[in-house]
């Protein structure tokens, strides 16, 4: 049973953080009335084993519906084959002031600068120890607005030991362009220093908790080849493993004409599609098969997906196309695969 198609005029009347807070609520109450398994469509198996775990199929959800682990059970019922929660910083932070969300219906796009607002890795901790969860979950983690960009590997390797138990994969969130000089963190000397920080303590984490938990790195779409170059052969030198490709934009060019198209933060949707399957396709060229890429950006549609995994993907995430197309997404896609 499609509803969506009959709830997304009233969704789309209010706000957009509105929306997206009066949506998770529904959700989260039709899972708890045992309503999810009527209102949603019952989703293949499509298993796929990506950096050594076992996904029910390759349609994931993005970081960013489910900041703080609040909704694990109620998007899992979706049919996702995996979650990802996040971004959450090791501090509790309010992000950028409102309004900070904006839809671009014609376009199929959203802007976004929230600013990484959630509330903290320990709150995070204690909604998945408290969720009925048991598929892939990845914890999506960054640094603090206030820290110094210099000491922000000092975040992630504080966000890295708290969520490495609860984790089933982590992605590092270098690219959002809604925190100060985060992306500088994807540049020349600077990217290096981080991962092989982060990788040195994963295998630390790794003998300490009896479990090996991949790490994967989320990076932008707005990179030349040098810099997606640059950035394979780290991945590669010191196996990281996995690549998410893309974060949102900031370009802005695809929606010129538009009354929003001013206003800062990061763009996401059908304008993005293009430049992450450019990215995508770079990346595989240079990992030739060594290293799993996850492809987030601009999949609305069920060709889009296959069009991202053609392209040398694994895995794939949803998070704007959801928003336009509701739940029945998850369900194309699976079964066109």
């Amino acid at each position: 049973m499609n509803l969506y198609p009959l709830l997304r005029p009233l969704l789309f009347s209010l706000d957009p953080e509105t929306a997206h807070e009066v949506t998770l609520k529904l959700l989260n109450a039709s899972y708890i009335s045992g309503l999810s398994t009527l209102l949603y469509p019952t989703i293949d198996h499509k298993p796929v084993n990506v950096m050594g775990l076992n996904f029910k199929n390759p349609v994931g959800l993005a970081a960013g519906m489910d900041k703080n682990g609040d909704y694990i059970n109620a998007l899992s019922a979706l049919g996702f084959g995996f979650v990802e929660i996040g971004t959450v910083t090791p501090r509790p932070q309010p992000g950028n002031p409102k309004p900070r969300l904006f839809r671009l219906p014609e376009h199929q796009a959203i802007i976004n600068r929230m600013g990484f607002n959630n509330r903290g890795i320990v709150h995070l901790l204690t909604q998945i120890q408290q969720s009925r969860y048991s598929g892939i979950l990845g914890i999506n983690i960054g640094k603090n607005f206030d820290t110094p960009i210099k000491h922000a590997a000092d975040d992630y390797l504080l966000g890295l030991r708290k969520v490495y138990s609860a984790a089933s994969y982590i992605t590092i969130n270098i690219s959002s362009p809604n925190t100060k000089n985060l992306r500088q963190l994807q540049q020349g000397d600077d990217i290096k220093k981080l991962i092989s920080t982060l990788k040195e303590e994963q295998l630390k984490l790794q003998q300490q908790h009896g479990k090996y938990v991949p790490l994967a790195l989320k990076i932008a779409p707005d990179l030349s080849t040098d810099e997606i170059s640059h950035i394979a052969r780290l991945l590669l030198e010191f196996e990281v493993d996995g690549v998410i490709a893309t974060n949102t934009t900031i370009a802005r060019d695809m929606i010129a004409n538009h009354p929003l198209a001013h206003e800062a933060g990061g763009l996401s949707g059908a304008p993005v599609k293009e430049l992450s399957t450019i990215v995508v396709r770079g990346l595989a060229a240079e990992l030739n098969g060594k290293i799993p890429i996850i492809a987030a950006g601009g999949i609305l549609t069920a060709d889009d997906a296959k069009e991202k995994l053609a392209a040398g993907a694994s895995l794939v995430q949803l998070y704007s196309g959801l928003i336009y197309r509701g739940p029945q997404l998850i369900a194309d896609i699976v079964q066109s695969l």
